[in-house]
């Protein structure tokens, strides 16, 4: 079993990153516990330091698995086209479409 990187281990979530994460307190979120929400933050709202950052915190590994298993409902479309794009991602249609944030509202007719 490789052994773990003691410098990630190490990292914060920087204070000038809180915006990202609004909905939480930053000092309470965990790098590994969620992983999959700080990865998917930062690709759908970050800009060019924070993904910096990501890529110290998370390994590319790390990344595509989340954008392979996308949060439901919490994706920009064109984002998640961008990444998934990026790295060579193909979605299944009804993932993909779970994925994306739909704020349209639902007619129950």
């Amino acid at each position: 079993m490789p052994k773990a990187n003691p410098v990630r281990k190490k990292i914060k979530i920087p204070s000038k990153m809180k915006w990202l994460f609004c909905s939480y307190d930053v000092e309470s979120l965990d790098l590994k516990d969620d992983k999959d929400y700080i990865i998917t933050q930062t690709l759908n709202y970050g800009v060019w330091d924070d993904l910096k950052w990501l890529y110290k915190a998370y390994s590319e590994k790390d990344i595509k698995a989340v954008l392979k298993n996308p949060i439901r409902g919490v994706w920009f479309e064109k984002v998640l086209n961008f990444w998934t794009t990026i790295f060579g991602i193909n979605l299944p249609k009804k993932v993909w479409d779970k994925a994306i944030m739909n704020i349209s509202p639902v007619s129950f007719e």
